[in-house]
């Protein structure tokens, strides 16, 4: 599998460096043959009680299974949705009933998780829940002292994302999960940009709740999972049907399923070579980049994830250097896909304490095992170029120069 791509725009090709792989990753050759006969041969329903039916309730088991196995869960605690922001929807919101119910209705969460969490929480605040945002670090840090200090009485659920999906941070998710345990309060983390990239093990990092997507891991788009462990009752965001033991109404994906099964399998059977291979590309990545004057690195350099690469270029747009950057062939990102059509800077890097301005200039890198050094020697070339033309251009970087404006970053 390539990290380069090809695009055919008025009758040329170009290939291009592909370095946004926290957006989404391309489906390897594993998933898709994995899917191939859940599209051509078996394709029952697994609610049908014919044999092509139970031919895919068998497959369908035999993925739950072996998901489960991959996060160290059992199989009647994963429930099948549509991708991670309908399952971190359903972990919050079956807490949050939970909570009500014995009068319980203060969350605890982070200023920097995913929209999928913090809409979903100003859903509950407009409900009478107090939702309560802990403060990031600087480098991107949530620690369980900060948990530990917010919890009361009447707090039912804390959810901390794993990894975060921009600056690519990883949580002292254990010790936070411990926090948790020993108050009696549910913990929910958002994996999307952990599963299938960090060892992940529910059980000894006291994890009551995850939620992951297949299309972060090499898989499909369109499917992901909930794990609940087991007693926690589910609230339905979807009626209709029987399927997923009643909590979420709708005939099975079972090419996506079974494509999802196989991408996570492999990707956690080879999380060490990966690990190893990303860690010395990125590092060479934040090395070189950082050395462009007037940027930083944002995110902790060691609880980092392993293809993450986020810097803030003083006197530039990020959108302008993400249009260059793919003039000259690298497929780049300045935040969260989710989000990309937003001319508001970044909340993450607000909640880091990143100045507007240094926001505003934003570029992340996220790697994938299949990048050739020749590739990120590519980058290093082209993205300082980049950087150089367009503070060349900006009249706001000449006064900067010239001591009219002072610079933000050293």
């Amino acid at each position: 599998m390539k990290s380069s791509m090809k695009i055919r725009k008025k009758g040329m090709v170009r290939t291009m460096i592909y370095a946004d792989n926290a957006a989404t990753t391309k489906m390897s050759r594993t998933a898709i043959d994995a899917m191939l006969p859940y599209m051509e041969e078996i394709w029952g329903n697994p609610s049908s009680l014919y044999e092509a039916g139970q031919r895919a309730a068998e497959a369908l088991q035999s993925a739950r299974e072996r998901i489960a196995g991959c996060i160290h869960a059992t199989s009647q605690e994963i429930y099948f949705t549509s991708g991670g922001s309908e399952a971190d929807n359903q972990a919050i919101i079956s807490a949050a009933r939970i909570g009500e119910r014995s009068g319980k209705r203060h969350i605890i969460s982070s200023a920097f998780e995913h929209h999928a969490v913090l809409h979903t929480l100003k859903r509950l605040e407009k409900e009478g829940f107090e939702v309560e945002l802990l403060d990031v670090h600087g480098n991107g840090m949530i620690y369980p002292e900060q948990v530990a200090e917010a919890i009361r009485e009447d707090t039912c659920l804390v959810t901390i994302m794993y990894a975060n999906n921009e600056i690519g941070s990883v949580m002292p998710i254990s010790e936070i999960g411990a926090v948790c345990r020993n108050k009696g309060v549910l913990f929910h983390t958002d994996a999307v940009q952990a599963a299938g990239h960090l060892a992940i093990n529910v059980e000894e990092e006291n994890i009551d709740m995850l939620s992951l997507s297949a299309h972060k891991f090499h898989g499909p788009k369109g499917i992901g999972a909930l794990y609940a462990r087991k007693g926690i009752p589910l609230t339905n965001l979807i009626e209709g049907g029987a399927q997923e033991r009643g909590k979420r109404g709708g005939t099975e994906n079972m090419p996506a399923i079974m494509g999802m099964a196989a991408a996570l399998e492999e990707s956690c059977a080879n999380i060490d070579v990966y690990t190893e291979r990303l860690c010395r590309m990125r590092n060479r990545l934040l090395e070189g980049l950082s050395r462009i004057p007037h940027s930083t690195v944002n995110g902790d350099m060691q609880n980092r994830l392993p293809g993450n690469v986020h810097l803030c270029f003083e006197g530039i747009e990020g959108e302008s250097l993400l249009l260059l950057l793919d003039d000259r062939g690298i497929c780049a990102s300045s935040g969260s896909a989710c989000t990309s059509g937003s001319l508001d800077p970044s909340h993450v890097l607000l909640a880091i304490g990143r100045p507007h301005e240094i926001a505003h200039g934003s570029l992340r890198l996220s790697l994938s095992a299949d990048h050739t050094e020749e590739e990120i020697e590519e980058i290093l070339r082209v993205v300082p170029e980049a950087v150089d033309y367009l503070r060349n251009m900006s009249p706001l970087w000449k006064d900067k120069i010239s001591g009219r404006r002072e610079f933000l970053l050293p």
